[in-house]
């Protein structure tokens, strides 16, 4: 290799400080590292570029000739450098003015909009595309890099060890049924007692139709599912008509409690879908997704008194 390994842009920007700063105490405190760390810098440099850079005068290091001319090049080089990393991010979408968010439909009612507004007050230049979706969807978009950040249940799925989880709450899941359904509430929902209604259901790749699956399995018989949807509003619009009951998280609550009952579910069928922000773990020091992961943190500590309960 025509540059030796010792030459760094660490040491390079050590070495430009020091040009600068005249001594190496004073390029010590300017750059936050001890003495004796930008002198092992300087002789390494030194090393690599395999000519004299400075001659010793007592205990000062005088900068000889040669010194000012790699000054020159080390700033173009720097110069250089640093534009290209910027380049390079610009066109990976990092640390741009733009973040792309992907999110289960049930969670735009509070959570998101919550994240969205601690965003805006840390990065108030930052644009925010939302687009919402199935888990596997959401899923599939942050791995082909069409998505930056998605917020899904990773309840049952094992994600890629390239990926960053970051929890926000856990949701108990529901028997939803219309406000008019005779439904006994004295007791929890054993699902083997309405093996002979009609159930509406979200389509394949859903959380909840995950979950969904598992208790009838459980119960041991296949429900007769009228028909499945690709969001829980149009779901949740169904049973409100009377169309047939479903299963429903807890975090719709707050928006069908005068028109949809909720019945919790017996031991046997009782589940939980852990909610949490995913992004790519190479990108964890994207100042954008910084921003949302603590935002994230914050909104997860609302749940410190009622992990199960959300807003």
């Amino acid at each position: 290799m025509k540059i030796d390994a010792e030459i760094t842009f660490r040491k390079l920007e050590i070495f430009m400080a020091f040009m600068e700063k005249g001594n190496i105490a004073r390029t010590a405190d300017a750059l936050g590292i001890s003495g004796v760390s930008v002198h092992r810098a300087l002789h390494t440099l030194e090393e690599g570029v395999r000519c004299p850079l400075f001659v010793h005068k007592g205990r000062n290091l005088v900068p000889l000739p040669s010194a000012v001319t790699l000054l020159e090049h080390s700033k173009e080089a720097v110069a250089l450098m640093e534009r290209g990393i910027e380049e390079t991010r610009q066109t990976a979408g990092v640390g741009q003015g733009r973040l792309r968010i992907g999110t289960l439909y049930s969670l735009t009612l509070e959570t998101v909009p919550r994240l969205i507004m601690g965003m805006k007050i840390r990065r108030p230049e930052l644009e925010l595309d939302l687009t919402m979706g199935s888990n596997d969807l959401l899923l599939n978009m942050l791995e082909d890099g069409v998505l930056d950040a998605i917020l899904i249940s990773v309840s049952e799925i094992e994600l890629d060890p390239g990926l960053e989880t970051l929890p926000l709450f856990q949701d108990d899941i529901f028997l939803a049924a219309p406000a008019s359904y005779p439904l006994d509430t004295s007791k929890f929902a054993d699902l083997r007692d309405f093996h002979d209604q009609k159930f509406v259901s979200l389509a394949e790749g859903f959380a909840t139709y995950n979950g969904f699956q598992e208790a009838f399995h459980i119960a041991g018989f296949e429900p007769e599912i009228v028909t499945r949807v690709n969001d829980i509003f149009s779901m949740l619009s169904l049973v409100q008509a009377g169309v047939g009951l479903s299963l429903m998280p807890g975090r719709m609550k707050k928006v069908y409690e005068n028109s949809i009952q909720l019945l919790k579910l017996s031991e046997p069928y009782q589940m939980k879908q852990q909610i949490a922000i995913v992004f790519a773990r190479n990108r964890e020091l994207d100042p954008n997704l910084l921003a949302l992961a603590a935002e994230g943190r914050m909104y997860a500590r609302t749940f410190a008194d009622t992990p199960n309960a959300p807003l």
